[in-house]
């Protein structure tokens, strides 16, 4: 029996002409491809799994997720210093849910901060929707300036410094059994804010397959540690479930062509985001391709991938995915799978995407 697991980031972002691709997308793809079974395992992304948060880091390089434009450096200089009014995530593009998230008032004040000699972390604000817990990290330092840090050794970006992250909740981390972490990432939180960083953590149940374990409120334990400094920061940070406005559909709608059958088994949706479970059942000829799933809302948005888990058996892969959810009340969702072509595509073309298997599932009218 070919049996594996394996964690999946899968990391798409559909480009507009109102914003500018991501850095950060890019480095997503790079490691949703590297942590697969059929990709090497030479990849430095991989050699870093056990710390979600390294292997972030080696990939990320200062990605921010604010659309720079054109303005001068006299404007830019002056944003800086506006203090900071309502909510950060209201100005994140790359994730729509949570720039929702900040606009409907979903997220979270919070004042957890630790300080050594004269730096000083500080957590501001968090966002819990019941699977994706994110929260602002603030670094205030003599030697950090405009997003630059002094290591001592070197002036890196701030997310550079970053050599590791620990996010455990009841004491239990990624690699621990029965734990509700399942991975996670940071980044930028962009050029206006250069000393914040968004850390984002993707929460499981022990079966993947219900939500329903995971408390409504719980305190993680978070340690950072930074280059150049001996101290390590620990935080101990409250989480709130912001949101009950869960949709549940179990559609179990399956269509087949071609050799393959995909089913869509559940979808979740939030203001935040929208959790897919599908599976791709390959025959023969067909077990050798590399197959994900793209969600389009009824407005033909693609919404961004975000993480997942997923299960090979036998020539059945299972998989459990997040995306951002959309704005405004979709009515439906359209599921598309496609071959996997290029490692770093950053769109699906249409020729990528299998004909004959496209699923739309119905929203309630409320759904939001």
């Amino acid at each position: 029996m070919d049996q594996s697991k394996f964690d999946v980031e899968l990391k798409e972002y559909k480009r507009t002409k109102d914003s500018t691709m991501s850095p950060l997308v890019r480095a997503r793809l790079d490691a949703t491809y590297a942590a697969l079974p059929e990709m090497s395992r030479e990849r430095k992304v991989q050699r870093l799994r056990k710390a979600p948060y390294v292997a972030a880091a080696a990939v990320i390089l200062g990605a921010t997720v604010f659309t720079s434009g054109f303005i001068s450096p006299v404007m830019e200089q002056s944003i800086k210093q506006i203090p900071l009014v309502g909510s950060l995530f209201s100005f994140i593009e790359a994730d729509l849910g949570l720039r929702a998230a900040g606009e409907q008032g979903l997220s979270s004040k919070v004042n957890r901060s630790i300080s050594h000699q004269d730096m000083k972390l500080e957590v501001t604000e968090t966002v819990f929707d019941g699977t994706r817990a994110v929260y602002l990290l603030n670094v205030t330092a003599p030697n950090l300036k405009d997003g630059m840090f002094d290591t001592g050794a070197e002036v890196v970006k701030l997310s550079d410094a970053i050599e590791n992250v620990t996010f455990s909740i009841d004491g239990k981390g990624q690699d621990d059994p029965g734990s509700l972490v399942t991975g996670g990432f940071f980044y930028s939180a962009g050029e206006s804010h250069p000393n914040f960083l968004v850390f984002e953590e993707i929460l499981k149940t022990p079966d993947h397959n219900s939500t329903g374990k995971i408390p409504d409120s719980f305190h993680a334990e978070v340690v950072v540690k930074l280059a150049g400094i001996d101290q390590a920061f620990k935080l101990d940070i409250p989480f709130q479930k912001a949101t009950n406005n869960t949709i549940q559909l179990k559609p179990n709608a399956i269509q087949s062509n071609d050799g393959i059958s995909f089913e869509v088994s559940e979808v979740n949706v939030t203001p935040v985001t929208t959790r897919l479970l599908y599976s791709v059942k390959l025959d023969g000829e067909t077990s050798d391709k590399s197959i994900r799933a793209a969600l389009f809302d009824d407005q033909g948005r693609q919404l961004t991938s975000l993480h997942g888990e997923g299960e090979r058996k036998d020539n059945t892969l299972t998989f459990d995915a997040r995306y951002a959810s959309a704005q405004g009340q979709p009515k439906y969702f359209i599921i598309k799978p496609f071959v996997v072509k290029d490692h770093f595509a950053e769109t699906v073309t249409d020729d990528q995407f299998i004909k004959g298997l496209e699923i739309k599932v119905d929203l309630p009218e409320k759904n939001k």
